[in-house]
């Protein structure tokens, strides 16, 4: 008996925890100072500076890591080195979000040495994709939202007066946008809310069963949520195995919503026409909203800034799709 009741104590807090909502990290003002890192690989010469003279456009001060431009191996410094950047960053309270230089590959041995309960400790506005999806799992883990969005390379090549990246900026200042999109042939018509949570699916999958999972049985079953999926340079096979691992999982029956991004560089094969044509096969049958070839992925002209963790309003059209941030 006295077992029992310990163990319906645990499944209420679980319960209680993972039910309540994520923080929003505190805006920023101009003046406010961003912190660029090298969470993952090394950037290429001239990419950092170049990012942070776009940030200096947009009124920010920056301060760069101490490693953002370290390589070791093909990484940004050692694990040891970007963990303690990260950590700097995040104890500094003048620094008001964190930019990572570019994506790549690493974020696991670096998250292996933060726990969560570290990351807990400073809500702050962590800001990227493709590999920094493992840190944007552990902060909404760790109770925040973050920002899935284009990074230096980006603004290096822009100068930050682009559409995405002027999006970018504005979340930051707190002006949340509202997406509106073309539809597409696939599309499955529908309204959904929930908390968005995605990015990168060969990170996320690399996550599973660690407590940095925002996948994990005590999120998915006790939220609801949408998600987002996307990747780069991966064969059909490899997608087909990751997609099966979701459905293996339990996640796309406990989802309210898939929000399908694009799959750079992923040539079709194995009798499909497309990669979207396969992704497609395995989510026609699920009686939810499905949007097809939305803005977000690898091609940075296509890469919307989404809010990981915010609550969302997803209206999905045969026609057009649009997506309402309602923190």
């Amino acid at each position: 008996m006295k077992r029992f009741l310990w163990a319906a104590v645990a499944v209420v807090t679980v319960m209680t925890m993972q039910a309540k909502k994520p923080v929003m990290p505190p805006f920023l003002k101009h003046g406010d100072t961003i912190a660029v890192l090298s969470l993952s690989s090394t950037p290429k010469a001239g990419v950092v500076e170049k990012g942070v003279a776009a940030l200096k456009q947009w009124g920010f001060k920056t301060k760069v890591g101490k490693h953002a431009q370290d390589e070791w191996r093909t990484f940004a410094g050692t694990p040891e080195q970007r963990r303690d950047d990260l950590l700097a960053a995040l104890r500094d309270p003048s620094v008001k979000a964190i930019l990572s230089s570019r994506g790549g590959y690493g974020a696991a041995n670096v998250l292996a040495l933060i726990p969560l309960d570290t990351l807990a400790k400073y809500p702050k506005w962590i800001i990227g994709y493709s590999d920094i999806t493992g840190y944007l799992s552990a902060e909404y883990r760790a109770g925040h939202m973050s920002l899935h969005a284009n990074m230096c390379g980006h603004l290096a090549d822009t100068g930050g007066t682009d559409q995405e990246s002027l999006w970018l900026r504005d979340i930051l200042l707190g002006k949340l946008p509202a997406y509106h999109v073309p539809g597409h042939e696939y599309n499955h018509p529908g309204k959904a809310t929930g908390i968005l949570l995605g990015g990168n699916m060969s990170v996320y999958g690399d996550l599973a069963g660690s407590p940095y999972d925002f996948f994990a049985p005590e999120v998915i079953d006790y939220n609801d949520v949408i998600i987002f999926i996307e990747d780069v340079g991966e064969n059909i096979a490899h997608l087909d195995r990751m997609l099966q691992h979701l459905r293996l999982r339990g996640i796309l029956d406990k989802v309210q919503a898939v929000i399908v991004g694009r799959f750079d560089d992923c040539p079709p094969s194995r009798g499909y026409a497309s990669t979207l044509e396969m992704v497609h096969d395995y989510l026609k049958d699920y009686d939810i909203p499905v949007c097809y070839d939305f803005p977000v992925g690898h091609d940075e002209n296509w890469n919307y800034p989404l809010i990981v963790g915010c609550p969302v309003e997803l209206n999905v059209g045969m026609d057009k799709v649009s997506l309402k941030f309602v923190p």
